[in-house]
């Protein structure tokens, strides 16, 4: 009969060893000055906004809230919210929803709509009327984004020439800009948020970032906000600014 030799197997202690070793990373003792610099990828701008509405908006209404929330990956959604109840309760609302913006669509008369923009709990508020809303489904336009990808904001430089145009350049800053590395965002801009005032009003355009000539391919959705009263609290308080131009639609 052959015997066969039976081979040895490696102990404990070697296989700890080899273990050890795999773990174990030798740095580079010299940095060569062209290395990427290490950036900092934790999420800290932990801005979240909370958009939602009041019974009675029309369809279009419902249409923009939808595409702004898909535009907005930090965005949040809300049940509507009972016309009884009184505008400060959003406050709770957004508290609740660990949210400090809010964009609040206010339907009245099943016609007009109006939005409130509010920095939570301690303000500045602004509120607007809603004009000529178009929205994505609607235009059939040729731009295209990737979801979730974060947008350019680009303002008009009107927004400079006076102090209530400054603040709502701020205000529409926090609000719509992505915070960088947020969970649900992606790592890219391929699309941009333009905010232009014309005739005391402004006016959003979405756009898309072409990548053969940088050209601009508009996406939608598109509306026009005029601006009513801007106010020091959230969802009130003392006013800070009132439109001379506006005009109610019911005049």
């Amino acid at each position: 009969m052959v015997k066969r030799k039976l081979k040895s197997q490696p102990t404990e202690a070697t296989n700890s060893k080899s273990k050890k070793q795999k773990k174990d990373i030798i740095l580079e003792p010299v940095i060569k000055s062209d290395a990427p610099v290490e950036r900092q990828t934790k999420w800290t701008n932990k801005q979240r906004s909370l958009i939602f509405s009041s019974r009675g908006i029309s369809y279009r209404t419902r249409h923009l809230m939808l595409d702004l929330r898909t535009l907005m990956p930090h965005s949040k959604a809300e049940p509507k919210m009972d016309r009884k109840d009184t505008l400060f309760v959003i406050n709770e609302v957004c508290e609740m929803k660990n949210c400090n913006k809010c964009l609040y669509f206010e339907g009245k008369k099943k016609q007009d709509v109006y939005l409130w923009a509010s920095n939570i709990p301690k303000g500045p508020s602004a509120k607007f009327l809603v004009e000529n809303i178009h929205t994505m489904s609607e235009l059939k336009l040729t731009g295209n984004c990737l979801r979730g990808s974060r947008p350019l904001l680009s303002f008009d430089k009107n927004f400079d020439s006076e102090p209530h145009w400054q603040l709502l350049k701020e205000l529409f800053i926090q609000i719509f800009g992505t915070p960088n590395h947020h969970p649900k965002s992606q790592p890219f801009t391929d699309h941009i948020f333009t905010f232009s005032i014309e005739d005391n009003r402004i006016w959003f355009r979405n756009y898309q970032i072409l990548e053969e000539d940088g050209s601009l391919a508009e996406i939608g959705p598109r509306f026009v906000l005029n601006p009513i009263r801007v106010f020091a609290g959230s969802f009130g308080g003392a006013t800070l600014y009132q439109n001379p131009h506006y005009i109610s639609p019911n005049d």
